[in-house]
């Protein structure tokens, strides 16, 4: 549906702007009929052409998008696994295990085994926002974001672990950031080596200059390429849409959790009745098992679509959000770069007034200086401010380029993941409901023949015996004790 949304939006602004544009989710990198990666203007008249970008961390990898989801070529894999309780005088804490296999030369080992807290993989995700800005960063889960439940208790540990392990590998299969030293130092470095490395960084004022500056850009930008506009759009309305997802699966869950509670009350009902009625024993005590076996079925159900739908849901909710962050620095490129043009142009009108104008009644004609001399001064000045502003304007025109190709690049490798995630995610849960009522319609179907008196399966004859032998065994306790007493 979000997909479709995107579409419609695009078609519609390529009618309003008399031009094609492509969806900027699929379409990839533009490239000029020579392969190579075209770049914004550099002429602040207005004039455009065609030059290189030289720096974007993206080239030299680009090749590796096209092997993604290809095990027989990675090079890295990171597992995480058994987490462990730490307590000390000042807090309680978790880490986990993060095993690595490499064959990467930039690597000493081929295997390492680390342990590192959830502050530690915050840390990582910070440094990479700040080492590569215009690069999509996998989210991670929110601190305290699991219905309330013991951060200690067992289920608590392993959606988290889940979590953790789905970050990792997202940032292992990445051709970028997988490359980043601060994501070896997290993954081979000693516990001793690794505080000390996260004690080197910037400081909490310059991130938050840098965390203003990039909104502002968001809010003042006039000129975004429709292209982004575009993809802001759909973003928005994709985390919408999943936002209503997470809204109403929250409540069938709840729902369904509430009705669990009370089939988990309906069946002893049955096995007690079947106490007092040797005639209706068995047939109760089907009824009973039908329902525990409902009970059962439903609670699988139940953790299944908190564990494989809502957390699911929730990260690309989270991811939705790190694009948009991203969007917002490319902004502030860009913003940057249409002020430095605009004062380019500013400054080259101030030289062809200065050409033509009389210096007669200057400051500097005032105070005794040949008028041709002041003049003259002014577009020595004029002309060196040109120069800086041409150089900065080229500049900026590099990192306007790079931050668009990232975020392109990213942006399709993002929408293929999402595709193919979403994909799952839907079968996955239609399969879910399909084993629960196939459970379901098993039990009651092995009840209602043992009821009419009709062969039932083994396992669920065996079931319905052991219950009657116990629902015996505890009258005759009953009667023994009634006896003595």
């Amino acid at each position: 549906m979000a997909e479709t949304d995107g579409q419609n939006a695009l078609e519609s602004n390529t009618t309003s702007n008399g031009s094609d544009f492509k969806d900027p989710l699929i379409s990839g990198l533009d490239h000029t009929e020579d392969g190579e990666l075209e770049s914004l203007s550099l002429d602040a008249s207005g004039h455009s052409y065609t030059t290189v970008s030289r720096s974007s961390s993206l080239i030299a990898n680009l090749s590796r998008y096209d092997d993604l989801g290809d095990d027989d070529t990675k090079d890295l894999f990171v597992l995480v696994d058994d987490p462990e309780k730490h307590t000390s005088t000042m807090e309680s804490y978790v880490t986990f295990r993060i095993s690595t296999k490499t064959t990467r030369s930039e690597f000493d080992d081929s295997e390492y085994h680390v342990r590192r807290r959830y502050n530690d993989f915050l840390w990582l995700r910070q440094r990479l926002e700040e080492g590569y800005p215009t690069h999509l960063v996998p989210p991670l889960p929110e601190k305290h974001s699991l219905r309330r439940l013991d951060r200690f208790s067992p289920e608590f540990l392993r959606v988290r672990q889940t979590a953790l392990q789905k970050f990792l590998t997202r940032l292992a299969d990445h051709p970028v950031l997988s490359f980043d030293k601060n994501f070896q130092v997290f993954l081979t470095a000693k516990a001793w080596e690794f505080n000390a490395h996260k004690k080197q960084g910037s400081g909490i004022i310059s991130r938050m200059t840098d965390s203003i500056h990039n909104m502002s850009a968001s809010y003042m930008m006039k000129n975004r390429s429709p292209e982004f506009t575009i993809l802001y759009e759909y973003v928005q309305s994709f985390a919408e849409k999943l936002g209503v997802l997470d809204r109403i699966a929250q409540r069938v869950s709840k729902e369904q959790s509430d009705y669990l509670l009370e089939m988990c009350e309906w069946g002893p009902i049955y096995t007690l009745w079947s106490n007092s009625e040797d005639q209706l024993s068995n047939p109760l005590l089907a009824m009973s098992h039908a329902v525990d076996l409902s009970c059962q079925a439903l609670q699988e159900l139940v953790e299944a679509t908190e564990d494989n739908f809502i957390q699911p849901i929730r990260e690309y909710i989270l991811y939705t959000d790190a694009i948009k962050a991203v969007l917002r620095k490319r902004d502030a490129i860009q913003m940057e770069y249409d002020t430095t043009i605009a004062e380019l142009n500013k400054q080259k009108d101030n030289k062809e007034k200065v050409k033509i104008s009389d210096q007669t009644y200057s400051i500097g004609a005032f105070l005794g200086k040949d008028p041709e001399d002041v003049k003259q001064h002014k577009q020595e000045k004029l002309e060196e401010q040109i120069e800086n502003l041409t150089k900065q304007m080229e500049q900026l025109n590099d990192r306007t380029v790079i931050a668009d190709t990232d975020l392109r690049v990213d942006m399709e490798r993002w929408h293929k993941n999402m595709r193919k995630d979403m994909k799952e995610l839907l079968m996955d849960t239609a399969d879910r409901q399909v084993q629960y009522y196939e459970k379901c319609l098993k039990a009651w179907e092995n009840a209602i023949r043992n009821i009419q008196g009709k062969e039932v399966s083994p396992e669920i004859q065996g079931q319905v015996d052991m219950d009657t032998k116990d629902s015996q065994e505890s009258i005759q306790e009953s009667s023994d004790k009634s006896s003595s007493s």
